[in-house]
């Protein structure tokens, strides 16, 4: 059993949630809420209850979302697929990522009945540089990123060639320094 309880306390907005997972055999069930279910008295909204097999399936109950994943080979080489179905968001989407080596990755995903479709390539060099392209045909536009590792830290670059967006991002994870974006 699992338990988390996080919270954020913001210029005029204060959050709180708290997960509760419990490994059931090959399945975890999990429950989450936010502060929204005891905000205005106890009640539903907030609250999500879920069931899951890592790698397999995904049922999650709060609006209704079921998530379904396998992994193929193909010549050798694994393609992970999945199809997920959202009611609350009337959203069916199909994805799919090749990897060709450690360090060469094509993926796609789809958003069945509109043109939201992408296809990306990541190249991973020396373990620490990773470079993707991903082409957009909903905004029929290129989107750019390069990240690097260093020690604890990953500096990364993104440009977005539908709306000319340049953002610079660094973020540390480190059990001994902290986290912080």
């Amino acid at each position: 059993m699992k338990a988390s309880l996080k919270g954020r306390y913001a210029n005029e907005k204060n959050t709180a949630g708290a997960t509760l997972v419990v490994n059931a055999g090959d399945v975890k069930l999990r429950a989450s809420m936010s502060d929204a279910t005891f905000v205005d008295g106890p009640s539903l909204n907030g609250l999500t209850l879920a069931v899951e097999k890592p790698r397999f399936f995904i049922v999650d109950y709060d609006d209704f979302r079921f998530q379904f994943m396998n992994t193929v080979r193909v010549a050798e080489m694994p393609l992970k697929l999945t199809y997920s179905h959202s009611r609350g968001d009337n959203l069916t989407a199909v994805e799919g990522a090749f990897m060709f080596d450690s360090a060469n990755t094509v993926s796609a995903n789809y958003v069945l009945g509109t043109r939201n479709c992408k296809l990306k390539y990541s190249y991973v060099h020396g373990g620490d540089t990773t470079f993707e392209q991903c082409y957009d045909w909903g905004k029929m536009a290129w989107d750019f990123a390069i990240s690097r590792r260093v020690y604890d830290d990953v500096f990364k670059a993104t440009y977005q060639t539908s709306n000319s967006d340049l953002a610079l991002e660094w973020s540390r994870n480190s059990k001994f320094n902290g986290t912080f974006k």
